[in-house]
């Protein structure tokens, strides 16, 4: 009987052990990807610097696996903002670090009534690959103009933060497309898309 407790308590340690390294191997934590840092230019935003400031924190606290950062060299930015008089258009990525995308925040939008804020976070939604939902109510960011001027939500919802995670899970492309849609945004009751 003595020698039976004594394989058991020399037993009992050993499964114990077993036990935690599979227990430990199956909590490690996963990989997380990388998180895709794009750059931006707003030298020639304008009047649009506090509106861009804001729409791009409002991205990057609803995202994960990609980060809006000013540029620190100018003319090296994965994408610029600039201020136009016509109607916002914008490349409708996802754009990836190296790409060229171009952010128009036209000024008819906003003499038209529609917040600059809202505009300049939905048209960074077209950069991070999202496309319009015009049908879509104020809560969605990328239903634009559709709600009318009274909606000043500037923050995507989380289906919108979702699919652009998604759009980033892979983080850098080694091959990236060479031609690029670009998405006119008429801020009114007429709408219209290009591509260029």
């Amino acid at each position: 009987m003595i020698k039976q407790i004594a394989a058991l308590t020399a037993l009992v340690p050993a499964m114990l052990g077993a036990t935690a390294d599979v227990a430990s191997a199956h909590s490690a934590p996963h990989a997380t990807p990388a998180v895709v840092t794009l750059t931006y230019d707003a030298a020639n935003a304008g009047q649009w610097a506090g509106p861009i400031q804001q729409a791009v924190q409002n991205w990057n606290d609803a995202v994960h696996n990609v980060r809006l950062e000013p540029t620190s060299t100018p003319g090296s930015a994965d994408y610029v903002y600039e201020a136009t008089s016509g109607w916002p258009q914008t490349t409708l990525g996802p754009i990836f670090p190296g790409g060229s995308g171009d952010v128009q925040l036209g000024r008819q939008a906003v003499d038209e009534g529609y917040d600059a804020t809202r505009i300049a976070a939905h048209e960074t939604g077209h950069i991070l690959g999202l496309p319009d939902d015009y049908s879509g109510p104020c809560s969605e960011l990328m239903s634009g103009h559709g709600p009318g001027t009274s909606c000043t939500n500037a923050k995507p919802d989380a289906a919108e933060a979702a699919q652009v995670d998604k759009n980033y899970a892979a983080g850098t492309p080694t091959v990236r497309p060479h031609h690029h849609q670009v998405v006119i945004d008429v801020w009114s009751g007429r709408m219209r898309t290009g591509s260029h």
